[in-house]
């Protein structure tokens, strides 16, 4: 399993589009973090989420997750892959131990940027920060989401073949059919998996996240509901690669 494992890292480090969308989720979190601490004055009790929670890496580690694993497919990688390790239930555990660790440890890079930053710019302009203790205790939240939705998004890429349709899917969900949710049944909305769990799990107020008054779930509780979302999508997309044939 170790080295299925670091052949799946390896494919990661090497692919051009993992680089590319991890290099854009770092560039719009420092953009977002340099404006937000250019443009406002945020105070000593909103200057943790204000500015230090402009961690981008969840979303693009979740559609870097569905193109990982659609890809395969969609480059005909999936027969060499599955040569290589024909156990498909571990070639899957594999990928999704590998994009949940990638989104640890971009999620943990662009932390540090925007600390960097964020105290710079704000030192600069003489405002307040947050105390390390605080800003830690953040940057745990932010990475554990990241490494929940890098493991959440091989299982969605692995119910589509079709990468395309997957990506778009994902973005249907995650940016329509989820807000929908908030105004037509906020009780079903805060057990979501793209916005209201990641969101409780980072320990962010649903006012601070602008979702309005919806009565998200403890950190704790979101991340138990993610682990459930996880397993589901695992074994369904499990379920499907022992089905298909590779052609």
């Amino acid at each position: 399993m170790s080295a299925l494992l670091r052949a799946e890292v390896l494919k990661l480090r090497t692919t051009r589009t993992f680089l590319a969308l991890a290099g854009l989720a770092v560039g719009t979190s420092l953009l977002i973090t340099t404006l937000v601490s250019l443009l406002t004055e945020p105070t000593g009790d909103s200057v943790l989420t204000d500015v230090f929670t402009s961690d981008t890496s969840s979303l693009f580690i979740l559609v870097l997750a569905v193109v990982g694993i659609s890809g395969e497919w969609r480059h005909r990688t999936i027969t060499s892959s599955l040569l290589a390790e024909p156990d498909r239930l571990r070639f899957l555990a594999a990928k999704t131990l590998a994009f949940a660790v990638a989104g640890l440890l971009l999620s943990l890079a662009i932390s540090l940027s925007v600390a960097v930053v964020g105290f710079i710019v704000l030192g600069l302009r003489d405002l307040p920060t947050p105390g390390l203790g605080e800003l830690a205790t953040q940057v745990g939240h932010n990475a554990s989401v990241a490494m929940l939705l890098g493991a959440f998004g091989v299982g969605v890429g692995a119910l589509v073949r079709n990468q395309v349709v997957a990506v778009v899917g994902l973005l249907v969900l995650a940016f329509v059919v989820e807000p929908v949710l908030i105004g037509l049944a906020p009780e079903v909305f805060r057990y979501a998996p793209f916005v209201a769990l990641p969101t409780a799990a980072s320990d962010i107020s649903a006012g601070d996240s602008g979702l309005g008054g919806v009565d998200l779930l403890a950190p704790g509780l979101a991340v138990l509901a993610m682990l459930g979302w996880i397993a589901a999508a695992f074994a369904a997309g499990a379920a499907l690669l022992r089905a298909r044939d590779l052609d």
